[in-house]
């Protein structure tokens, strides 16, 4: 890091003077042009640089991964995790591959060599063989992500990217690994200059489910009277054993991340500075009763574990059961939030398109989740023009101050949605907070640099507009405490206690100090704000 603040303030100020001199209309005003670069401030230097990158791919992801991005606030875990690791912990696991599907599973019984070796039979072969297999590895990783992958009559790129998750996943020890992989996203998080980081986890709940399914759905109607007798029967039967579960399996998986990155330590990787939190995925995919005891079983264990800040429900939302009873399902986590108001609620709604589904499907899954389920945010939000009366809504989210979480890779490669058929300029147009976000990066094979790449060659971003989102992201993260800003998505003045100070000054006011250390959310909005002050001087 120091090597690179020696080096580019050289190469971002020649940049800025070339800016400034095809700016120039004649050669008399360059002097002019000149004085005025060296009275501009550091942010308005640092702008210029920006036009000049914009100009080329790769010098704006030069300037764009240095530059801080706050947080990744829609990031599912097992998607996040490239191939290349699945690949490796499949044979520290000694899973077997199926070479007709290129996936994995366990094997059925070891050798008694020492290391035992897989058993895999006819036609098989270890995970391990990858590593003597080029074409095999090669293989493992189209298998397990989109890279390579081109569509063909019967195979979508929306079911490839959702089929390569039974791929690889449910098959390895996540006892083991969920620590290394928590690692791997917070180093990856770290080299962007990103400080936060909400994933999307999946805690066990195989209990949960059986419970469920025992109980049964006998609700004939979603009335809060009926949620009411299903929630009570499954407390009963001991669902609140599963949130202790979710916690020590956490628990172990920080300690790991802990070690690998040293964090305390003198050698500590700039990974341990990124804090992570975690927002309870519900499968929704599946019967009602399961359903509505995970969704339960979330609320729960957020309710007692702070790590967990929020929920969300997953799985394709074109599925039969997604379809079918997503009304249903935004009713069942409206009636929950009621009975918990302080777990945040965000949502997958409108991961839809014209095609995918009929164009009565496009109805209304954003404002159902924003007025059933009272969400605070949206993940993806594609089909918004396609809702009814979708000016309204705009409006409506707007005043709720409702964030879309932006994923255009993903929209791109799994709908077919990109450019000007993205609405991401209409939210923006409307006063609609969003965000980028990466979704699956290990899946798609990006990360979040890449997004804000895309986005401001699809759309001509500003650096404000650049530096807006990312100041976005933090304000709409579920941490807990008031925001360091006055006014809801207005980042011009700073509330009282710290509004005469330098926002991310080392040593801010005593009165400052102890708001910033009343909360945790404003603590990293100060800190991003110090790391736009670093990485400002730096042009």
């Amino acid at each position: 890091m120091n090597l690179l603040r020696t080096m580019r303030p050289i190469k971002w100020r020649a940049l800025l003077g070339l800016v400034l001199v095809f700016s120039t209309p004649a050669f008399t005003q360059t002097s002019a042009s000149r004085s005025a670069a060296k009275n501009a401030t550091a942010e308005q230097l640092t702008a210029h640089a920006f036009v000049a990158a914009r100009a080329n791919p790769l010098e704006l992801r030069a300037f764009l991964v240095a530059m801080p991005k706050g947080a990744d606030l829609h990031n599912h875990l097992y998607g996040a995790v490239y191939a290349e690791t699945w690949i490796r912990d499949g044979a520290e696991d000694r899973l077997c591959v199926n070479l007709a599907k290129l996936s994995f599973f366990k094997s059925q019984a070891m050798t008694d060599s020492i290391p035992p070796q897989p058993v895999c039979g006819e036609g098989n072969v270890p995970a391990a063989q990858a590593f003597k297999d080029q074409h095999l590895f090669d293989a493992l990783i189209d298998s397990f992500s989109m890279r390579s992958f081109v569509p063909s009559t019967g195979t979508s790129a929306h079911d490839h990217f959702f089929d390569s998750f039974a791929r690889f996943a449910g098959n390895l020890d996540e006892s083991r690994h969920l620590g290394e992989w928590l690692d791997e996203l917070a180093t990856r998080a770290a080299a962007q200059n990103e400080q936060y980081l909400e994933l999307m986890h999946t805690p066990d709940f195989r209990h949960a489910a059986a419970i469920a399914k025992e109980i049964g759905w006998s609700g004939s109607s979603d009335s809060p009277a009926e949620f009411s007798k299903l929630r009570d029967e499954l407390l009963a039967h001991g669902l609140r054993d599963e949130v202790a579960v979710a916690t020590t399996a956490l628990d172990d998986a920080q300690k790991l991340r802990s070690q690998r990155e040293r964090c305390g330590q003198e050698e500590e990787t700039p990974a341990c500075k990124v804090q992570v939190r975690f927002l309870y995925q519900v499968l929704r995919g599946f019967p009602k009763e399961q359903v509505f005891a995970q969704t339960l079983l979330g609320f729960e264990t957020a309710s007692a574990d702070p790590r967990f800040v929020g929920i969300n429900m997953v799985m394709p939302e074109d599925g039969y059961i997604s379809m079918s009873d997503y009304a249903l399902q935004m009713k069942m986590v409206g009636y929950l939030r009621t009975l918990y108001p302080k777990v945040h609620i965000t949502i997958h709604a409108g991961e839809i398109a014209p095609g995918l589904v009929t164009y009565e499907g496009l109805c209304c899954h954003i404002r159902l989740a924003v007025e059933d389920a009272h969400a605070e945010r949206i993940g993806h939000g594609v089909d918004v023009m396609y809702e009814n009366h979708p000016y309204d809504l705009l409006k409506e989210m707007a005043a709720k101050h409702v964030m879309v979480e932006i994923n255009l890779t993903s929209n791109d490669v799994i709908l077919g949605v990109s450019g000007k058929d993205h609405p991401f300029p209409i939210y923006r147009k409307f006063g609609v907070p969003v965000v980028l976000s990466t979704d699956d990066e290990g899946v798609s094979r990006i990360d979040l640099t890449h997004e804000y790449v895309r986005a401001a060659e699809t759309y001509a971003l500003s650096y404000a507009d650049v530096k807006q989102i990312v100041r976005t992201s933090l304000e709409h993260s579920f941490l807990p405490g008031a925001s360091l800003w006055n006014s809801r998505d207005v980042f011009t003045k700073a509330v009282s206690a710290c509004a005469k100070e330098k926002l991310g000054e080392e040593n801010p006011s005593a009165a400052c100090t102890t708001f910033l250390n009343s909360s945790e959310k404003s603590q990293q909005q100060w800190e991003l704000e110090r790391r736009f002050s670093a990485f400002e001087s730096t042009f």
